[in-house]
């Protein structure tokens, strides 16, 4: 199951919110993939994605963290790379270039079911497997308000908290931060690098109007 897979939002404000990561399988082909995720990270930078990052054993962390050059060094066998996008264009021609190296590595694509099946479509690739959330079930009334769910399911572990987001809000209310300073500040918690800070931006900013 991925854990980019839970994001809360409409359909409207989760149209460009995209993430494609590659994986090796620890047991088949896990042995000689560094160059491989390596790979996947240099053609994913091509096509300017909001945030990429390698999570192997959670000890790299995102570009808003450590930076690009430490990601780049920290690629391991049970490394995850992260690429995330905001423009289904770019989405379909990444894995275009994806189907053509061939790199032997599983690619997963997180998005709305309709649109990502489009970005597969454009680039020649029928998926073998589609996965659905079926949201949050039980006590509900104990959640935070919708736009905090938006923001804090971007990061698939949990590691923005509902009270870091609120006072970045309150932050960008006061004219101490703006929303794009706010949206990075949250961005730098998410340590697998599945957070979308674009789509951060449009939302702190109706929080905070």
């Amino acid at each position: 199951m991925s854990h980019t897979l839970h994001r809360r939002g409409t359909a409207e404000n989760l149209k460009n919110d995209y993430v494609v990561f590659a994986i090796a399988a620890q047991s088949v082909n896990a042995a000689g993939s560094i160059p491989k995720f390596a790979r996947f990270f240099e053609m994913a930078r091509k096509y300017y994605p909001e945030h990429i990052s390698s999570l192997g054993d959670m000890k790299t962390g995102n570009v808003f963290h450590v930076g690009l050059e430490a990601i780049e060094k920290g690629f391991r066998e049970n490394s995850i790379v992260h690429a995330v996008f905001t423009d289904p264009e770019q989405v379909a021609s990444f894995l275009s270039e994806l189907k053509d190296e061939d790199l032997g590595l599983s690619i997963v694509v997180s998005g709305l079911m309709e649109q990502t099946a489009e970005c597969c479509g454009k680039s020649g690739i029928m998926p073998h497997t589609q996965e659905h959330s079926m949201g949050i079930w039980g006590k509900t009334s104990r959640l935070p308000e919708e736009n905090v769910l938006e923001l804090s399911t971007m990061c698939g572990h949990g590691m923005i908290s509902f009270g870091i987001i609120k006072k970045q809000v309150e932050l960008v209310k006061s004219g101490k931060a703006s929303p794009e300073k706010a949206a990075a500040a949250l961005a730098r918690l998410c340590h697998c690098g599945v957070f979308n800070p674009q789509r951060a931006v449009e939302i702190i900013r109706l929080m905070a109007e």
